[in-house]
């Protein structure tokens, strides 16, 4: 029996978002299936180390009750790369990336993968990504960059567009919860509030991409 409708297979589902106001959107999108304790929604704070220490930690513990996870959520609001998503949009990720993870070469940036220390992407579950775009039509699937310092320039935005082509937006915990998740069916979806770019709070539609995040999870409990 699946957790959510629009999530067929998937018995148990844990949503991870950055903040409240994120969970109490996906919590409001879900209505009674975010009650029945086979999907379950947390705030598990901002940036990949603590969403990571987060997931790990209630992964773990569903494991040692016996009822385990077997698809695990990051989910929240995010920047969009101008040309690829739309502010008030969702995009899909088909792979998290950690983008600044890496060194500095002068001008230049070495990824962690080409250093030899270690993965810096990791691909969504393809039984999950397919299960999501069917659910969610609308949506833009393509890559989504993991960032420890939200981008506020225009030549950061370029930067980031270049080491990850395609990329559609940008958050800062995915990649944190895709690594904690290894092992159980990874997806991530980001709701747009804003243009990746100079920082203009002015510009920023923080509810409008809260609702989106709504919608989301109505769509997948319908």
């Amino acid at each position: 029996m699946s957790a959510l409708p629009g999530l067929p297979g998937f018995e148990r589902v844990l949503i991870v978002t950055a903040v409240e106001p994120e969970r109490a959107a996906v919590l409001a999108g879900l209505g009674p299936h975010g009650a029945g304790g086979r999907v379950v929604a947390v705030a598990g704070g901002v940036g990949p180390a603590e969403a990571a220490a987060s997931t790990a930690r209630l992964l773990t513990r569903a494991e040692c009750e016996g009822r385990p996870f077997d698809a695990v959520l990051s989910a929240g609001v995010g920047g969009g790369f101008a040309g690829r998503a739309d502010v008030g949009g969702l995009v899909i990720a088909d792979r998290s990336v950690a983008a600044d993870l890496g060194a500095e070469d002068g001008d230049g940036f070495i990824d962690i993968e080409t250093l030899g220390f270690g993965r810096g992407r990791r691909t969504a579950d393809e039984r999950l990504l397919t299960a999501l775009r069917t659910a969610l039509p609308g949506a833009v699937v393509a890559p989504v960059v993991t960032v420890t310092t939200a981008t506020g320039s225009a030549a950061r935005t370029a930067a980031l567009a270049g080491r990850v082509p395609g990329a559609a937006a940008e958050g800062m915990e995915g990649f944190g919860v895709a690594v904690a998740a290894e092992g159980v069916a990874f997806g991530e979806l980001r709701a747009i509030s804003n243009v990746v770019g100079p920082r203009d709070r002015s510009a920023w539609r923080i509810p409008q991409a809260l609702a989106r995040l709504r919608e989301t999870f109505a769509a997948l409990a319908a």
